[in-house]
């Protein structure tokens, strides 16, 4: 066999490769398990539906894991300038732009169902327990990458389902070796409410177990601003 021809076999083999639902779970679930933590970009875009209003934003995320609710994440936004802290106790929502700063319970934001937006990143490893999963309409993108929708067990205002495009190369590797090609293998994720609006983030630039300090996900409230407590 000529070269051409092997190089011709070998890019069907790939084209024509499509990994079954459950490997596409499995890559994500048991790339999660050995996630403790994360650092990356993102770019953010939530659509109004009612309003039919675009809002762009990106930043800065950085996730340390723990058990269950009681991760760390820290949204440090770029634009809108704003910065979304928690030590897996305490949430702070900091705008200095109105100079003021909101406080709450991690658990009061979880109660309310409106923290589902943010908890879903803590809580990757569990979907096949938390949601019902399938695959979207077009099962790939344009990339190669597997795109998912999952549509939670717990009914809740902020979130009517979730859809996830999981990187094609990380999965392949899963069912070659057995084993994810990274712990973080979230190309992007939009979440949409029961009102139809909606949210996505797509992440670059990923960094993962580089042993983030548990210093980063405490929030020192600054001089000069207003502090309102939601406790």
């Amino acid at each position: 066999m000529s070269m051409l021809v092997f190089a011709l076999v070998a890019l069907s083999a790939t084209l024509s490769f499509a990994a079954e639902l459950s490997q596409v779970v499995r890559t994500l679930e048991q790339g999660y398990a050995n996630l403790n933590d994360l650092q990356a970009d993102f770019s953010q875009r939530s659509v109004i539906r009612a309003m039919r209003r675009e809002e762009k934003g990106g930043g800065e995320l950085l996730i340390k894991k723990g058990s269950g609710k009681d991760s760390m994440f820290r949204f440090n936004y770029t634009k809108p300038k704003q910065q979304i802290v928690s030590n897996g106790k305490t949430v702070w929502y900091y705008l200095p732009d109105q100079k003021q700063v909101m406080i709450m319970d991690l658990s009061q934001l979880f109660e309310a169902g409106n923290g589902i937006a943010m908890n879903y990143l803590a809580g990757l490893g569990q979907v096949s327990r938390d949601f019902k999963i399938g695959f979207a309409d077009q099962q790939r993108d344009k990339n190669g990458n597997y795109q998912l929708e999952l549509i939670p067990n717990r009914k809740s205002p902020a979130m009517a389902k979730l859809l996830l495009v999981i990187d094609g190369k990380a999965v392949e590797t899963f069912v070659a070796k057995g084993r994810p090609g990274t712990p973080f293998p979230v190309v992007s994720s939009t979440v949409v409410d029961q009102a139809g609006n909606s949210t996505r983030m797509e992440f670059s630039d990923v960094k993962t177990n580089r042993g983030i300090s548990s210093s980063k996900f405490s929030f020192k409230i600054p001089a000069g601003v207003e502090v309102v407590k939601n406790r």
